[in-house]
């Protein structure tokens, strides 16, 4: 017996030692863990605590007001009203009576936005791309998903509703508890598609910027930025700063209690345009009405694009600009919707692309005045010394000195359709007639009778002096700089060596001559202004949110050719010396008497005559062979298609406007071109004497 109880005690203690070692363990890991949580890892629960009670709201801010040059609104914020429901304030759902207020409610709010009140299924993909406001769920299903993710956080059920409609739930509020009508700020665009060019659009901020505008403090998912046009490339000014409130909240989401004090939102700076919208309306209608009336004559859809820019040569203020066809920005306000974005990007004649600083094409006979301006700086001719035109004459086609080389044509355009050319001209005849194998003799060289022409070197420093072959940074995105080809830029991209045919043709604006209409317009505003480059803008005023002027209008020269040394001097054999020159300002002076003699006994005369005020020019007829015209077959050799060009400024002798006027697949210059840039300057003169009250001569 005994023994007996001795082993009986003997395993009691052995099991009292082995639970004693397991609750030891379990204190002892209760310990340690309340330690690591308490003091290792305390700041950092601590932290998420905090984030878990604490809600940072943006407080969305307004964007600036866009004006015309006489305060017209162009862009504006205007009130958008938006129904939504807060799932936790609904009365309660009555098991007993499925039908009762929840539901009437929302039958009765179906009928007055037309929402369906059941409709859709709610399933993982569903809910993954669903998107307030634009979703085919019924009110039912929406406010599920709400209640589901944040009871106390109000989804919208339709966005931008009447104002009728607001004011009626509004006054319903008692009746239906948890709808109410959200206002939000949404972009109006009252002079719509005649600025939509210019102003732009907004959009939501792009998939690649995401972390950078919410590092600023903007919503992804609510605010907007600039997605073309003005909008677009002063975003950053326009656009202002969101407010933050930063509040308490249950675990439902409910508001408790502010825990900063909030910070307002800073409201966007406006500007104010140099455009005037009464010439925008004008230039747009000259363009279109000349467009239609010529494709009326000859039954068919032939011109269908289109540019007008009008300019203060003096100040570089744009007061015009036009690229047809464009696209209706109201349609983009509030949502970019997908049919109509789809609509324009597969429109052949590109809407959404600004033809006025993006479209690079030949500039043609409009290019002359670049050559016109070297020849006189580099002696290459007297102005009174008479070059012989029998309207063809024939080159050697050489690549290299030695080459023995192939004969080649080159022909006037008077040679087309009369076998004949203008006979002996001189400089001022020249640019007044347009005369083509003048400006390929003095381009390019012709015997004895110009032993040594400008050379394709010398035609790019007096080019790019006039603005070709860089972009002028106007504020608008996606302007294109152009083209003054040379050997080495040829060598590299075609892959060819130069020949003198292709200084010959470029000595015209051909070949691989490529300019923008702004850049057009710039060379001809330095050439009004007397050699001095503005730099064209359409800002003319920087506002605060009160209307004060944070930035006033300060015209930016460029730079004078007649006082800044920008050409390169080259010696007999093209090479440059090291020294610079300007031009000479008798030679502006020549150039100038040539485009008024381009009006008064020249290729514009016809269009030009009767006119109130004496106006100079250069008329254009750039042959061209792009994909379009090749897709069509119209790149028939020795007979392509032209884009028609217009230049021109007024008054003669003390310039407030030049403008360009381009259309493309225009045909010729004086007939389709000129009497566009016609109606805009005369439009010009009759807004400045209804402006300033007198009769309309300058």
């Amino acid at each position: 017996m005994n023994q007996l109880g001795t082993e009986k005690k003997s395993i009691d203690r052995w099991r009292i030692r082995f639970v004693s070692l397991i609750m030891t363990s379990v204190i002892l890991f209760y310990i340690i863990r309340l330690f690591s949580m308490q003091i290792l890892e305390g700041q950092a629960y601590l932290e998420q605590a905090n984030q878990n009670r604490t809600k940072e709201i943006s407080i969305a801010t307004q964007r600036g007001i866009i004006y015309d040059r006489n305060g017209f609104v162009l862009a504006r914020n205007v009130a958008s009203y938006n129904v939504v429901i807060t799932p936790a304030n609904l009365p309660d759902v009555d098991l007993l009576n499925p039908n009762g207020d929840v539901q009437r409610i929302y039958r009765e709010l179906s009928k007055l936005i037309d929402v369906p009140v059941d409709n859709g299924e709610i399933n993982e993909e569903t809910v993954r791309n669903f998107t307030p406001c634009y979703t085919d769920f019924g009110i039912k299903q929406i406010v599920y998903i709400g209640d589901t993710n944040a009871p106390y956080n109000a989804v919208r059920i339709k966005c931008n509703i009447s104002a009728e409609a607001a004011m009626i739930i509004r006054e319903k509020t008692s009746d239906w508890p948890g709808v109410g009508i959200e206002i939000v700020s949404v972009r109006d665009y009252p002079t719509g598609e005649l600025t939509s060019e210019v102003v732009g659009f907004l959009g939501p901020v792009p998939a690649s910027q995401v972390d950078i505008y919410e590092e600023l403090g903007f919503v992804s998912d609510r605010d907007k930025v600039g997605y073309a046009g003005i909008e677009s490339y002063l975003d950053d000014l326009l656009i202002g700063v969101n407010g933050k409130q930063v509040v308490e909240v249950d675990g439902a989401g409910q508001t408790i209690r502010d825990l900063q004090v909030p910070v307002n939102p800073v409201p966007g700076n406006s500007l104010k345009l140099t455009i005037d919208t009464r010439l925008q309306s004008a230039a747009k209608t000259a363009l279109v009405n000349q467009m239609t009336t010529l494709n009326l004559l000859k039954g068919q859809e032939k011109y269908q694009i289109g540019v007008v820019i009008a300019m203060n040569p003096k100040t570089g203020e744009i007061l015009s600009l036009v690229s047809y066809p464009t696209f209706e920005n109201n349609r983009l306000a509030r949502v970019i919707p997908a049919d109509y974005y789809n609509q324009l990007q597969l429109d052949t004649r590109k809407p959404l692309f600004n033809h006025a600083i993006s479209a690079e094409h030949p500039p043609g006979s409009v290019f002359k005045m670049a050559t016109a301006i070297g020849i006189l700086n580099e002696n290459v001719v007297d102005v009174n010394k008479e070059i012989f035109d029998p309207g063809r004459i024939t080159i050697l086609e050489k690549f290299t000195p030695n080459d023995p080389g192939t004969p080649r044509d080159y022909v006037c355009y008077t040679y087309k359709t009369t076998g004949a050319g203008h006979g002996n001209v001189n400089y001022l005849r020249g640019v007044a007639l347009s005369c083509d194998v003048y400006f390929y003799k003095v381009g390019g060289g012709y015997g004895d009778e110009v032993p040594q022409g400008l050379g394709i070197w010398r035609i790019g420093e007096y080019a790019k002096a006039l603005g070709y072959g860089a972009i002028t940074g106007i504020e608008l995105p996606g302007e294109a700089d152009g083209l003054i080809p040379d050997p080495t830029w040829k060598r590299i991209y075609i892959g060819e060596t130069w020949s003198t045919g292709d200084t010959y043709i470029a000595t015209i604006g051909q070949g691989y001559v490529l300019s923008t209409p702004i850049q057009v317009l710039v060379s001809f505003a330095t050439l009004a202004n007397d050699g001095i480059y503005m730099k064209p803008t359409l800002v003319k005023e920087v506002l605060d949110s009160e209307g004060n002027v944070v930035t006033p209008f300060t015209p930016t020269q460029v730079w004078d050719i007649t006082q800044d040394k920008l050409i390169h001097v080259y010696d007999e054999n093209f090479l440059q010396t090291g020294e610079m020159k300007s031009v000479e300002p008798w030679v502006i002076q020549k150039a100038k008497e040539g485009m008024r003699q381009v009006v008064v006994d020249g290729t514009a005369t016809d269009v030009f005559s009767g006119m109130k005020f004496e106006t100079a020019g250069k008329t254009g007829t750039a042959e061209y062979c792009d994909n379009i015209a090749n897709d069509k077959g119209l790149c028939i050799p020795g007979s392509w298609p032209a884009h028609a060009w217009y230049a021109g400024y007024a008054p003669y002798d003390n310039p407030e406007i030049v403008v360009v006027a381009f259309v493309y697949n225009g045909d010729e210059g004086s007939v389709v071109a000129g009497p566009i840039v016609r109606n805009v300057l005369e439009a010009y003169f009759e807004l400045k004497a209804i402006d300033s009250g007198v009769e309309s001569n300058p």
